[in-house]
């Protein structure tokens, strides 16, 4: 039987492991499918991590080792290469690794960290041929950072999240010509800093409102078709212009590696992908707790830390069964504001509320009502879904509420 055992070795994984050991839980188990600790980070070469938590501007395998250098300098064991095929209702898990087999591990609790994947161009639907050149925007961070392989010369990006953002300036960077980056929504997924620093320091043209309708080539790419879309995201007809490339990077969202989750009988929020959880980031299953990108897509990792760390403080606490203040308040949301983690407050105290928006807002002011009356608001000068939000409850707040509902007032 051991403590705790994390799934991911990534920045949560660590995050949450050096937090609960800081915590009084000194047997803790780290299983990571990769072959060394850090996660998505070591391929994240570039350089604005650790803003927050850090107060220091890192790259992405400088912020990893800070943590990694933790875990080792505490003794926390780790297994590499170890691939988890199945969690339990009972917290028992299967996983496999080359030199073990197959292995079955008690846990008297669980934090998931699985971080999360990107969303594949078979879920897109783009008609044409099926040539080489097509990549999703992180599997050709992989190829250029950390390989040495260039995908192609003449680049169109379909998506501006921050991967396709970032992507698009390593690609220039790397001597390759980067001839669009088309966004479905009128609006870009990315950090307003990476549009800045990625595209217009390098004129790179962000088409809002476009998309790739269609995909030329037959043993390499050829080029691509693209379209204005309307108000319903449909392509115009009159709008199509076809632009010459040999390489189609897709940065079109990120899926919550959450097969694991489900395989254990937790509920997914229907918006987030991620597993309904309370403040202290434990999921309807008691003992199994979720942090990082497999909970919710996280636009810093300074934010991805501080969420695991909550999640290995309440594990700890708990393993060691320390007796907690309870309340049953449930989080809602208004639809502009798309969802909050946590989704419901079962501890009296004070609580950091994550949520995102469903589009840019200026000018509005974010609201808290406490069954129907309002108890907080704050102006914003400008909201956008490229950036996480935060609103702290306060336990005045909580007190007594059956339920919290988060509104935008445009």
């Amino acid at each position: 039987m051991t403590d705790l055992v994390i799934i991911g070795g990534g920045p949560a994984g660590m995050s949450a492991a050096v937090a609960a050991y800081e915590s009084g839980i000194k047997d803790i188990l780290i299983l990571e499918r990769d072959s060394s600790l850090g996660g998505i980070l070591q391929q994240c070469i570039h350089n604005g991590f650790g803003l927050h938590k850090f107060k220091e501007e890192l790259t992405g395998p400088e912020y990893a080792w800070k943590y990694e250098k933790r875990v080792r300098e505490l003794n926390i064991p780790f297994k590499l290469n170890t691939m988890v095929l199945d969690i339990s209702k009972d917290k028992v898990i299967t996983a496999t690794n080359e030199d073990e087999g197959i292995i079955k591990i008690e846990a008297k609790a669980i934090i998931l960290a699985m971080g999360c994947r990107e969303r594949p161009k078979g879920a897109l639907n783009i008609a044409g041929t099926r040539p080489a050149g097509i990549f999703s925007a992180g599997t050709a961070q992989k190829f250029v950072n950390m390989k040495g392989y260039m995908p192609g010369k003449e680049v169109v990006i379909l998506g501006s999240g921050d991967i396709g953002l970032i992507m698009a300036r390593r690609m220039t960077l790397e001597g390759a010509r980067v001839k669009a980056v088309c966004e479905l929504m009128p609006y870009s997924g990315g950090l307003a800093r990476n549009i800045q620093q990625c595209l217009n320091d390098f004129d790179i043209p962000l088409k809002l409102s476009h998309t790739v309708v269609e995909i030329h080539g037959k043993e390499r790419l050829e080029g691509v078709t693209i379209a204005k879309v309307d108000e319903n995201r449909r392509p115009i007809e009159e709008t199509k212009e076809f632009i010459k490339c040999d390489t189609l990077l897709l940065s079109v969202g990120l899926i919550p590696e959450n097969e694991l989750t489900l395989s254990a009988g937790i509920g997914l929020d229907r918006i987030t992908n991620g597993a309904k959880v309370d403040q202290g980031r434990q999921t309807e299953i008691e003992g199994i707790f979720a942090c990082g990108n497999v909970l919710h897509v996280h636009d810093l990792v300074d934010f991805v830390s501080e969420e695991a760390e909550i999640a290995g403080i309440s594990a700890a606490d708990y393993i060691l069964g320390k007796s907690k203040e309870k309340v049953n308040v449930t989080l809602k949301t208004d639809g502009k504001i798309r969802y909050t983690v946590p989704q419901i407050i079962t501890e009296n105290k004070d609580c950091k509320v994550y949520f995102r928006v469903a589009d840019v807002y200026k000018n509005c002011k974010v609201k808290v009502l406490k069954d129907g009356e309002e108890v907080y608001s704050k102006k914003k000068v400008k909201v956008a879904p490229g950036e996480m939000e935060t609103v702290t409850v306060t336990k005045d707040m909580i007190l007594g509420a059956k339920e919290l509902e988060f509104m935008l007032e445009v």
